[in-house]
């Protein structure tokens, strides 16, 4: 199958729109988060609460009006999605059917294994209390062993953490973050409990691999469809795997102008990507309200468009997440998060939510060379977004008196004033 080219603007707007985010918020309220969870194919949580969650910034530069009561919803009491992996991640439930071989595989690997080996007591002991008591979080365990161990600090936090690795417990709910656990059986809906077989499940994350990234490089496929199904794939298997998937009509294989790489795009994509390299957008995409190029977005810290060093390559914008660096490590701020203006990056800035006077504090702004400081459409998209977002978060008052130019600083203000 001869290779389909397009423009990096196509690739960057394909990418951009197949997850929610150009031209402009699509969905809205608790069916949009729905959607919009469906659409993104998986969602990386996060515990730190800076100005809000990781995921919770995801869904909201999505859904118009997005509260995060919205996501517990669809996940603990509607069952729509569940949240598993080392990465902690959030997949469609229909999924689970699929994911119970990599959680086999999890329990197969040697230090899993070996664990389940060294502690079977403790495993009975843990399934037991969960029988009589459960849902049950790490906390109701008292008087456990202490043990030196990053995913926890108690046996009994290691033998949850391994029953829900391996799939044999879910999490049913959460307490503030933390989890608390019941069997699959009492978590997952019936129709859904039940194991795909091996090749089902394969064939089934080698598609997703490139469903997760919207466009993919094909050198990159095999490790990322090997982080799926847990195990390797060498270059002769890929290479036999890639094109039976092409010949039998599932992929496309793509060339982006100014890439010396083969892509791979979903062939249901196709049709989509034709109408955005004509210059259109699709049916689909058409935002409720605003658009990007009337309202900017803020980007989440781990929001699979730029993070891992996606914006790079997508938008030839540098993105670190810093959280994690000494300050003065930090080429910008503690919790810096990307602005898409348009079909751009175009710059980063760094928020605080000032819970107790209720303000949300700009602590640095950081613009790329080509972003249009100076025009008063940027001035009001800003302030649009610093808008949005203080509403998201309650806040009653924006500080930016960080922003810079002095000229971008005023007309933002002004803005803000009217909205706000």
């Amino acid at each position: 199958m001869e290779a389909i080219t397009i423009s990096q603007t196509t690739a960057r707007r394909f990418v951009l729109g197949r997850q929610g985010l150009w031209p402009g918020r699509r969905w809205a309220g608790q069916d949009g988060t729905t959607e919009a969870l469906r659409a993104i194919e998986a969602v990386q949580m996060d515990p730190l609460n800076v100005v809000a969650r990781s995921h919770d910034i995801v869904l909201w530069s999505r859904v118009r009006g997005y509260r995060p009561a919205y996501f517990d919803h669809a996940l603990y009491q509607a069952r729509q999605f569940f949240d598993y992996g080392g990465g902690l991640f959030i997949y469609p439930m229909t999924e689970l059917p699929y994911w119970r071989l990599p959680m086999r595989r999890r329990g197969q690997e040697g230090r899993w294994a070996d664990f389940a080996a060294a502690h079977q007591t403790l495993l009975e002991n843990v399934r037991a209390a969960l029988r009589q008591r459960g849902p049950l979080g790490n906390r109701d365990f008292v008087g456990q062993q202490r043990v030196s161990n990053y995913r926890g600090g108690k046996e009994s936090s290691l033998a949850l953490y391994y029953l829900w690795l391996t799939g044999e417990v879910m999490i049913h709910h959460r307490q503030g973050f933390e989890r608390v656990y019941d069997f699959r059986e009492r978590v997952a809906p019936p129709a859904l409990n039940y194991a795909a077989s091996d090749e089902e499940a394969e064939q089934f994350f080698a598609r997703k691999a490139v469903a997760f990234m919207g466009l993919m490089r094909e050198r990159a496929w095999a490790n990322g469809c090997a982080r799926f199904i847990e195990r390797r794939i060498n270059r002769t298997e890929a290479e036999q795997w890639l094109q039976t998937m092409v010949q039998r009509g599932e992929l496309a294989p793509l060339q982006v102008e100014g890439s010396n790489e083969r892509w791979l795009v979903l062939s249901t994509d196709v049709p989509i990507l034709s109408i955005v390299e004509a210059g259109g957008t699709p049916a689909m995409w058409r935002p409720l309200t605003t658009t990007t190029d009337d309202e900017v977005v803020f980007l989440a810290p781990l929001d699979i468009v730029s993070t891992r060093g996606r914006a790079a390559w997508l938008f030839d914008f540098e993105y670190l997440w810093e959280v994690y660096k000494p300050a003065v490590k930090r080429r910008w701020g503690y919790y810096t998060l990307p602005i898409l203006y348009g079909d751009r990056l175009v710059a980063r800035l760094d928020p605080k939510l000032e819970r107790a006077s209720s303000t949300l504090l700009i602590n640095g702004f950081w613009p790329e060379d080509h972003a249009p400081l100076e025009t008063p459409e940027f001035a009001r998209a800003l302030a649009r977004g610093l808008t949005w977002l203080a509403e998201f978060l309650d806040a009653r008052r924006v500080n930016i008196t960080s922003l810079q130019p002095t000229i971008l600083r005023t007309q933002v203000q002004e803005h803000i004033g009217e909205l706000l």
